[in-house]
C-alpha cells in the first residue's frame, strides 16, 4: 500500500509500481485537475508541486513520492477563496480552452518560489543568484515548459507578473506559521 500526501491529506493507494504520479492522482485518488496532455513531459499540463518544486507528474513514478508533500491545482485554492495566481489568471483571461491552465498555474507558483530563492534562468541578467526582475522575457523563459495551444501567452505572462508579489508574500507567511 502506497501512502501519498496530496494537498495535505494522506491517501492510501493500491497501485502498480510502474504507475506514474499523474495516473495515481487522476485514476486512484480522483484529482483530475492535473491533465494528461502529451504523457512525455513536453507540454506541462500535468505539472504539480512536490515539496514546493514543480515537476511533470507524468515523468515520475508514484512510488518515488511516498512521504513527499504533493500539491495539485486542487490544493492551491478553493471556490470563494482562490489562490492569488488563480485569481490573476481569471482577471487577465490567462486561459482559452482551459486545458493547460491547471499546469500553468501550478508551474507559475513553483516558478515564483524559484525566483524567490534566487535561481537564475537563461535570460537572467545576473547568473550569480542576485535579485531577478520578472520581465516578460524572464517569465516566458521560466514558463517555456508549459505549452498553451490556444496561445494565451500574453495574458498568462500578465497574470503571473501581477500575482507574483502576493504569491511570494503568501510563501513568507506560510514559512513563519510553520
Amino acid at each position: 500500500m502506497l501512502r501519498l500526501n496530496v494537498n495535505g491529506e494522506v491517501h492510501e493507494v493500491e497501485t502498480d509500481i510502474r504507475t506514474s504520479l499523474l495516473d495515481a492522482l487522476r485514476e486512484h485518488i480522483g484529482l483530475t485537475g492535473s491533465k494528461k496532455g502529451c504523457d512525455h513531459g513536453q507540454c506541462g499540463a500535468c505539472t504539480v508541486l512536490v515539496n514546493g518544486r514543480r515537476i511533470n507528474s507524468c515523468l515520475t513514478l508514484a512510488v518515488m513520492h511516498e512521504g513527499d508533500e504533493i500539491t495539485t491545482i486542487e490544493g492551491l485554492g478553493r471556490p470563494g477563496h482562490l489562490h492569488p495566481m488563480q485569481q490573476a489568471f481569471l482577471e487577465h483571461d490567462g486561459y482559452q480552452c482551459g486545458y493547460c491552465t491547471p499546469g500553468q498555474i501550478v508551474s507559475a507558483v513553483g516558478m515564483i518560489g524559484e525566483v524567490a530563492a534566487g535561481w537564475p534562468s537563461h535570460v537572467s541578467a545576473d547568473l550569480g543568484g542576485g535579485p531577478v526582475e520578472l520581465s516578460e522575457a524572464e517569465v516566458a523563459e521560466r514558463m517555456s515548459g508549459n505549452l498553451c495551444r490556444c496561445s494565451a501567452y500574453p495574458n498568462i505572462v500578465d497574470a503571473i507578473r501581477e500575482a507574483a508579489p502576493a504569491v511570494e508574500a503568501g510563501k513568507s507567511e506560510r514559512k513563519v506559521a510553520a
